[in-house]
């Protein structure tokens, strides 16, 4: 297939475009500057996707297959809040609309932010344990409503153009050997903890690859969610046994056995045949080589 993957030299974006790379794809990489070295297989180009002209040029030009958006400001606090909100919501809409005018099916990277408790100023509890796709968006933050509307984009580019979109929804993304999660958990203790506003999720970006390669290989019809996260939560501990002491009570309704999840991906195995394969206990010191056109 040929295919278009934005933000390419990104963490997700760049071992995505390694991959495709791998299984023999054509791959148009894009990203705002062209990395240090060369990939067999991979067409490197430099663009800001939150100009229109640029962004229409890239995907009508090569008429890809298949687009894979996965550019972004990736979390709130890396750049001024305003920014980041329109930086994505502008990239992901000429994107989208790019996609659409050439019939070209998109997957993207939204995120678990979108239900509002990642970046929340307050904690707060979800409405159910598990979370799943269906779980009502409440976002305060610029970057969790960034991708919410990215989502209403997806709506909007199938009713206008009928091509389907899937919207991934990754927890916080680890690299192996490089769990950045275990780190900021090094002697947690629920008496003193914070509250975690994504329940000690995450998942290995290896995993967020091989749910590209699900959602590539699916018919999809439509605008269709799915959660990316690993099985287990990275503390080592039950987690709602962990939720109940750090923030003082649980939601009515929880079904949650053991140290799964607080996000359920039921939805991407049962549609995409997709499960998580990698587990912090493994992975955390896991060495593993990234992309090599990275590298200097």
């Amino acid at each position: 297939m040929r295919l278009v993957v934005t933000g390419a030299t990104g963490g997700v974006g760049s071992w995505v475009v390694d991959h495709l790379a791998s299984e023999g794809h054509d791959v148009v990489a894009v990203d705002l500057e062209r990395p240090p070295g060369e990939r067999e297989g991979v067409s490197f180009l430099a663009a800001d996707l939150t100009d229109q002209g640029q962004a229409w040029e890239v995907v009508q030009t090569y008429d890809p297959d298949a687009v894979i958006h996965l550019a972004a400001i990736p979390a709130m606090g890396l750049a001024p809040e305003t920014e980041t909100f329109v930086t994505n919501v502008a990239s992901t809409y000429h994107v989208f609309e790019a996609a659409g005018r050439v019939g070209a099916d998109v997957i993207w990277t939204s995120s678990e932010s979108l239900y509002g408790m990642p970046f929340a100023a307050e904690p707060f509890l979800p409405e159910y344990l598990p979370i799943d796709e269906a779980h009502p968006p409440r976002p305060e933050d610029g970057y969790g409503t960034s991708k919410l509307v990215g989502e209403e984009l997806a709506e909007r580019v199938v009713r206008r153009h009928g091509i389907s979109v899937v919207s991934i929804r990754p927890s916080w993304v680890q690299y192996p050997g490089e769990y950045r999660v275990r780190e900021e958990l090094a002697g947690f203790d629920p008496e003193t903890a914070d509250p975690s506003g994504n329940f000690w999720s995450y998942v290995d970006v290896r995993d967020v690859v091989s749910m590209v390669d699900a959602a590539l290989g699916t018919d999809v019809e439509g605008h269709e969610p799915y959660l990316a996260v690993a099985a287990e939560n990275a503390l080592g501990r039950p987690t709602a046994e962990t939720v109940e002491a750090v923030f003082g009570d649980l939601p009515d309704e929880c079904d949650i056995e053991g140290e799964a999840s607080a996000f359920t991906t039921a939805k991407a195995r049962e549609e995409l045949g997709w499960e998580p394969s990698h587990s912090w206990r493994e992975a955390a010191d896991e060495a593993v080589a990234g992309p090599a056109f990275l590298e200097e």
